[in-house]
C-alpha cells in the first residue's frame, strides 16, 4: 500500500520486458510507489486518470531515433503538460527533440536504481533534471531563443525542417522529397542561418519553440 510521504509514477514504455525491468529497479527505492504499467497507447491515458501519480517514467527504447518518432512525440507532449515526465534515451543524439517537448528529465537508459529514484524525486518536486551530458538543454535560457525568424521560412524549407524533426537524415530527406542530398544540405545551413541555431537539434528546440513545429 502506498504511504503518504511516497511519490506515485507510472512506468511507460512499449517494451513488456523494459517495463519489468524498470519495476524491479526502483522496487527497492525508498519513498517510490508504482501505481502501474502501461504502453503510450489508449491504456495509458486511463491509467493516468484513474491513479493520478506524481510522475511518469517513460522508456522511449532501444530504437529510438531510428524510426518514425512523430506519434510517440505527440503523447510526450500531451502528457508533459499534464505531470512530470523523466525521460530514458538510449544516447542523446535526440535529446533536443525530446526536451522540446516538455519532459522535465532525460537520463541514458543505463542509468542506475538509486540515481533513478533520485531523479524521479526531483522531477515531483518540480525540479528539472538532465544527464550531465546534456546540462547545455538547461543551460540555454528560454530568452535566447530568438522572439521571431530572423528571416521567414521558404516551403521547402518547412518541408526539410519537418523531416529532420522525424530525425531523418540527409539522406533520407532527399529521397522523401526527390531532391539531391546536397539540396538537402543547403536547406538545412539554411534553415540554422534563420533560427540562428548551432545545430540540427538546436534548430528543432528553436523551431518548436517559435511554434513552427507541433511534435
Amino acid at each position: 500500500m502506498r504511504q503518504p510521504s511516497e511519490i506515485s509514477l507510472l512506468i511507460v514504455a512499449d517494451d513488456l520486458l523494459a517495463r519489468a525491468g524498470l519495476a524491479a529497479l526502483l522496487a527497492g527505492q525508498p519513498g517510490l510507489s508504482i501505481a502501474g504499467q502501461s504502453d503510450c497507447g489508449p491504456q495509458l491515458d486511463a491509467l493516468v486518470q484513474e491513479h493520478a501519480p506524481d510522475a511518469l517514467l517513460w522508456d522511449l527504447g532501444w530504437d529510438f531515433g531510428e524510426a518514425e518518432n512523430s506519434r510517440l512525440l505527440e503523447r510526450l507532449i500531451d502528457f508533459s503538460a499534464r505531470l512530470p515526465v523523466l525521460a530514458l534515451l538510449p544516447d542523446g543524439e535526440e535529446a533536443g527533440q525530446v526536451w522540446a517537448a516538455g519532459v522535465s528529465g532525460l537520463l541514458p537508459r543505463q542509468v542506475d536504481g538509486e540515481r533513478l529514484a533520485a531523479a524521479l524525486n526531483a522531477i515531483a518536486a518540480g525540479l528539472l533534471v538532465v544527464d550531465p551530458g546534456q546540462r547545455d538543454l538547461l543551460a540555454t535560457p528560454p530568452d535566447a531563443t530568438p522572439a521571431e525568424l530572423l528571416e521567414p521560412l521558404t516551403p521547402r524549407e518547412e518541408d526539410v525542417l519537418a523531416l529532420l524533426a522525424d530525425g531523418l537524415t540527409n539522406r533520407a530527406i532527399a529521397r522523401q522529397l526527390a531532391i539531391s542530398e546536397n539540396t538537402v544540405k543547403f536547406h538545412v545551413q539554411s534553415l540554422l542561418g534563420k533560427l540562428d541555431a548551432q545545430s540540427r537539434t538546436d534548430a528543432v528546440v528553436r523551431a518548436t519553440r517559435l511554434g513552427l513545429l507541433i511534435l
